[in-house]
């Protein structure tokens, strides 16, 4: 289905619910969703162990029967790269077994739905931009600070998806490393993934570093003003801000939803903002919090596999 099919039946309320799955490497959600992305309903288990294909989808599709016959689509988030429905996964010791598996056709068939599948951060990314904090505007990115640091994009109203299903991977642009293992670049110094500098990984082994035990603590006691914690997020900070500058010189961006448990703190955010009044105003996009939480992955693939027909898609 082309974006412009798409775009048209959003605007065209779905007769039927339409039902969402979420795979983390840690649990794994399903939901029934309405057409306006209001969750009616949902169910939750932990990820398999190991968290190989056939041990997932089996699960997935367990946990999801019970609301599948009231839904007229299906629409999973996953980690790793999606493209074409089908998914590899980046982190190999959380999904192990995961190269080019076809996500999409195998749930479809097992839940008896038309399926399709999305990116994580670009599931989330799509909620934001359908029915949370990207509303309004045709230019907007979803950053998630957790973990890892993922993203998605919405370019002129359109979800942004490539056909490798590297469509906004900014946790691996690359930046000074001071921390994470990195490479030396002539003229450069040493560069490595943003990360390895800014996710809430990076900051926890920083927080363990300095005794504050980990990227919570570490927060918190930036928030309190502690000197030593301040330097540490304000780098991180900093980071994401530049990141968000070229996003906005090369795509033009015009707001950043920030999502994830260090990039909802409201400390955290105000440290970016203040990092990102050092560039040129032109590139300075609208930082906000994002708006749907934990359900933004949720509520974004339910609304693409709505949008979709379920057609299967990356």
């Amino acid at each position: 289905m082309t974006h412009d099919r798409i775009m048209s039946a959003l605007t065209t309320p779905s007769a039927s619910p339409l039902l969402a799955l979420d795979i983390g490497g840690t649990s794994m959600r399903a939901a029934l969703v309405e057409a306006g992305g209001r969750v009616l309903e949902r169910l939750e288990t932990r990820t398999p162990r190991p968290a190989t294909p056939d041990a997932v989808l089996a699960a997935m599709t367990e946990l999801a029967a019970p609301l599948a016959g009231q839904a007229g689509a299906v629409g999973v988030a996953c980690a790793g790269a999606v493209a074409a429905g089908r998914v590899t996964a980046t982190a190999a010791h959380t999904f192990p077994g995961w190269t080019d598996v076809p996500l999409a056709a195998r749930l479809g068939l097992g839940l008896g739905l038309p399926c399709a599948a999305l990116n994580d951060a670009r599931a989330a990314a799509w909620g934001e931009a359908r029915a949370g904090a990207g509303r309004g505007v045709n230019e907007f990115m979803f950053v998630t600070v957790s973990t890892g640091v993922g993203a998605g994009l919405v370019l002129g109203g359109r979800l942004h998806l490539a056909g490798n299903g590297l469509d906004a991977e900014l946790g691996f642009v690359s930046v000074p490393a001071a921390w994470g293992p990195g490479a030396q670049v002539p003229g450069l110094g040493r560069l490595g993934p943003l990360e390895f500098e800014s996710s809430g990984t990076a900051l926890g082994a920083q927080a363990a570093a300095l005794g504050f035990g980990d990227a919570r603590a570490l927060c918190d006691a930036a928030d309190a003003g502690d000197g030593r914690a301040l330097e540490v997020t304000g780098r991180a900070a900093a980071l994401l801000a530049w990141k968000c500058a070229d996003v906005a010189a090369l795509l033009g961006v015009t707001r950043v939803a920030f999502g994830g448990s260090v990039g909802l703190r409201a400390g955290f955010l105000g440290q970016v903002r203040a990092a990102l009044e050092a560039f040129p105003e032109r590139y300075r996009p609208e930082l906000v919090h994002a708006a749907l939480g934990a359900d933004a992955g949720l509520i974004g693939a339910a609304l693409w596999a709505g949008a979709s027909g379920g057609a299967a898609q990356g």
